[in-house]
């Protein structure tokens, strides 16, 4: 045999080389399918209820817990959560009520929520009464120390749907025209309101008002003026007085929110004051009754 033959048999244990399959990822891609197909199908068979077995077990249950405890079950007699049903309600206008909104009108002709009802209710009214007793107190403390002290018309007292408030009317008592250094009178007065204020648990909000007269010189106009006298007053009671800052703040109003309207003399005496108002942290719906449960 020769060599060249020899040379072309295929040698034993030789073996063919094995031939790559390209489309090997087409069979894990198509168990991935099936998997994800199952699953599917799972979940959409236990979305579907069966009410009929459900109710069957509810029943089932309920019975079971009352044979063993003597007493009704909590399942019987509710349709629990195991009906199947919706614990949402069909509408979610309220027996007895119009609800927020009302189906047929939306928010009414105006656009705006329906009013209030008018009458409140007796534990409204009762948290109103003490709320008012409570400023009322306030007040009269405030009103003894001073008549004491001869000044008992230097203050006039309110009481409004924000709090107690002590107006300081700027009649050339407080404050001179044009001016927000305040007179010793002033200062008197502060100080035998001073530790009532200190006192309190109340926010303290002093608001400064000038009348509608146009101011010159050192202001540019009232609302640079409201607030100086402000100001003034708050210092006052912080640095003399010590009440703490961190219940009292300071606001000018200018000329905006007059107690009297016009230019007549009352008008320009009375709306060119400070007021002290002691904020009530009553909710909204007791501090509305406040001004009419108040004392005179």
């Amino acid at each position: 045999m020769s060599a060249g033959h020899g040379g072309g048999r295929r040698r034993r244990g030789d073996h063919e080389e094995e031939h790559v399959n390209h489309e090997r990822w087409l069979v894990s891609y198509s168990d991935m399918i099936t998997v994800l197909m199952a699953l599917f199908i799972v979940l959409f068979a236990i979305s579907q209820v069966d009410q009929e077995k459900y109710i069957a077990l509810r029943d089932s249950l309920a019975e079971g817990f009352q044979d063993q405890t003597g007493t009704e079950s909590i399942l019987d007699g509710t349709a629990g959560t195991l009906d199947g049903r919706s614990v949402v309600p069909e509408s979610s206008t309220q027996e007895g009520t119009a609800g927020m909104v009302n189906a047929d009108q939306g928010l009414g002709d105006q656009g705006t929520e329906p009013s209030p009802q008018d009458d409140p209710d007796a534990e409204t009214v009762a948290a109103a009464r003490k709320e008012a007793a409570h400023l009322d107190d306030i007040r009269d403390v405030i009103q003894r120390r001073l008549d004491k002290a001869g000044l008992g018309d230097a203050v006039r007292f309110r009481v409004n749907e924000r709090g107690l408030v002590l107006g300081l009317v700027a009649d050339d008592v407080f404050f001179a025209a044009a001016s927000a250094d305040m007179t010793a009178t002033a200062r008197r007065v502060l100080d035998i309101a001073g530790p009532t204020l200190r006192d309190v648990g109340e926010q303290i909000s002093v608001e400064g008002h000038a009348n509608v007269l146009p101011v010159s010189g050192r202001y540019a106009t009232n609302w640079e003026l409201s607030a100086d006298r402000a100001t003034q007053v708050l210092r006052h009671l912080v640095e003399k007085d010590r009440v703490p800052g961190t219940r009292i703040m300071a606001v000018g109003f200018g000329d905006e929110r007059p107690l009297v309207d016009g230019k007549s003399a009352q008008a320009l005496e009375t709306n060119r004051r400070v007021d002290l108002v002691i904020l009530s942290d009553a909710p909204e719906a007791v501090r509305a009754l406040l001004p009419a449960v108040s004392k005179e």
